[in-house]
């Protein structure tokens, strides 16, 4: 095993058991080194845990700062940073909540993670230019194209459809409602995107979430419109392009 891997293994120690200090260090003062090695590695958990509570502040205010912190640090443990950049560290932090057993009584806390990891992604996004609804009126009075039209959304757009009040809750951490008026079984749909340098996070109905998912993935109009009425039959194009319009989400559009 390499020096590496053991200053690693030492450093995230699955177990939860702290490892043995590495074998070779040395401190320049002649203290100890094992002690020194502590200090580092709490310094190092800690860090990372601040980082997580920093990147999903509505998950820990929803289930307070202790729990959020052992929760955390046991995510730590599992998920040790890959990379330098911690912007995106805690990308796989929903996916490990709604597997943690202790948090089985907030069924919603894992998509509220979710939500916070895509509203981190769409703040660090590319920029791109968005057309004005001038440009997609335009482009939308040519019938003979109209099926074939594709839409290129702004790298920032992103969809969350949830069983739970995603959205509710995320705006109730906000001031924006009353959270004793939020009603957590209650299923919505988030549509993140960010103008400017501000993420917006906003509720639309499921079937427009839909529809959005089905252009983000290169469909072209008619077939996200037909997809979309296949899902839901109760699909209305007009409302599933006035989100589109009203949040500036479309950057490009590709005639056939």
């Amino acid at each position: 095993m390499s020096t590496q891997q053991e200053f690693f293994d030492a450093l995230f120690d699955a177990d939860g058991v702290e490892a043995p200090c590495p074998a070779g260090l040395v401190s320049w003062n002649q203290s100890d080194p094992a002690r020194r090695f502590a200090v580092y590695r709490n310094n190092v958990m800690v860090s990372l845990m601040d980082a997580l509570a920093q990147a999903f502040p509505v998950t820990q205010e929803l289930v307070g700062e202790e729990f959020f912190r052992a929760m955390a640090k046991r995510f730590v443990l599992a998920h040790p940073p890959r990379t330098r950049i911690l912007a995106y560290y805690g990308q796989e932090f929903a996916a490990f909540v709604q597997a943690f057993a202790p948090a089985a009584s907030l069924p919603y806390l894992a998509d509220v993670a979710r939500l916070e990891m895509l509203r981190i992604q769409a703040y660090h996004a590319a920029d791109a230019t968005t057309l004005t609804a001038q440009d997609i009126a335009a482009a939308l009075a040519d019938e003979a194209g109209l099926g074939e039209l594709r839409f290129g959304l702004h790298p920032s757009v992103s969809v969350l459809r949830s069983r739970h009040a995603v959205v509710s809750l995320w705006g109730a951490h906000q001031g924006l409602l009353d959270i004793a008026s939020v009603d957590p079984a209650q299923a919505q749909t988030a549509l993140i995107v960010r103008i400017g340098l501000d993420v917006s996070i906003v509720g639309i109905d499921d079937a427009s979430g839909f529809f959005i998912e089905q252009l983000r993935q290169d469909a072209s109009l008619g077939q996200a419109a037909a997809a979309s009425e296949q899902e839901f039959p109760q699909f209305d194009l007009a409302t599933g392009l006035g989100a589109l319009l009203r949040w500036h989400c479309v950057s490009a559009l590709k005639a056939p």
